[in-house]
């Protein structure tokens, strides 16, 4: 074997040692993975056990024919549970896909316009945006500047109030009106039943 080649393993093999079962945000360190001299202990029913030094509680969990998850790694000592790693693991999953599932998602659709759109134009806009309020999405109405227009601000402000008032029947202003550089942004939410 080459040095190249030896150095290539090596790093693989590294790698692979330093894995740690991941959910979300959270690392959970198992078994020989676990750094610290001593840990607060709590066994497979839920009861707490006390610090007791690492090898002993490995030898708990390896007895239970169960894993050691270190789930406080922050306390001191760290807290560390007798469990089944793959079910905990598959539990969290579960709860977590259950979370994003009963999560209420809003959509947001905008409406762009100019100083200079017409009225006949804007009111196809403000169709649009009262069929997207009616159906529970957000929008955002956007006036955009070009050139001079930038000067002028209270023609856009002007605009906006006519377009708020105008939707008041089925949304509230969530945003006031407020300039981004070259445009003017407000935001209409559903009105809550």
């Amino acid at each position: 074997m080459t040095r190249f080649a030896f150095v290539w393993y090596y790093r693989i093999l590294q790698s692979s040692e330093q894995k740690e079962r991941t959910i979300g945000d959270i690392n959970y360190r198992a078994n020989n993975r676990i750094r610290a001299r001593e840990v607060r202990l709590i066994d497979p029913d839920g009861e707490n056990i006390g610090v007791v030094p690492l090898e002993e509680a490995r030898k708990i969990a390896a007895e239970a024919e169960l894993d050691l998850v270190e789930v406080a790694p922050n306390a001191n000592p760290p807290v560390c549970k007798v469990m089944d790693l793959g079910k905990f693991l598959y539990e969290q999953e579960k709860k977590r896909q259950k979370a994003r599932k009963s999560q209420k998602i809003v959509e947001v659709k905008e409406i762009r316009l100019r100083p200079k759109t017409t009225a006949h134009h804007t009111q196809f806009k403000v169709r649009d945006a009262r069929r997207w309020l009616e159906n529970n999405k957000k929008v955002n109405v956007r006036i955009q500047f070009r050139g001079r227009e930038v000067h002028y601000p209270e023609i856009a402000m002007d605009m906006l109030k006519e377009i708020a008032e105008e939707l008041s029947d089925v949304g509230v202003v969530e945003q006031r009106p407020s300039r981004e550089g070259y445009s003017m942004l407000m935001v209409l939410a559903p009105l809550k039943e």
